[in-house]
């Protein structure tokens, strides 16, 4: 496996510097690079990962079920490149990619049964 999405959780919560994490979300476009911290000394998780934006700004974690995984991934040193996907409820997923190969975003997935849910046709006018 060279590339998956994953969920960045946490968004609720404030930065220790100040900083609003979900108005950070918004800023973020999908694409931009994102880096992925790991906290060792997190009183929570040891195998914490802090996803922090472009601009530098913290707007999560990882879910503790990956944590740990990418958390030992970047502590042996293997390469984890991240990318900001897109927001989502519990805050964002992010695109990631291992050993030197670049992430790319995934094409939007439109569901079949209504492709155009905002789209309302205009009555036709009758025929006279």
């Amino acid at each position: 496996m060279r590339e998956l999405s994953l969920h960045v959780v946490g968004a609720d919560h404030p930065n220790r510097g100040g900083g609003n994490r979900r108005f950070e979300i918004l800023l973020c476009v999908p694409g931009e690079v994102v880096t992925l911290v790991p906290e060792p000394r997190n009183p929570v998780d040891r195998n914490a990962v802090m996803v922090v934006s472009a601009r530098g700004v913290q707007i999560g974690y990882l879910t503790a079920d990956r944590a740990a995984w990418i958390a030992a991934m970047l502590r042996s040193g293997r390469a984890v490149a991240a990318i900001f996907q897109q927001a989502t409820p519990p805050g964002a997923a992010i695109r990631v990619a291992f050993d030197g190969a670049v992430p790319v975003l995934p094409r939007p997935v439109v569901p079949q049964s209504d492709p155009e849910p905002d789209f309302w046709p205009d009555e036709l006018p009758p025929d006279d």
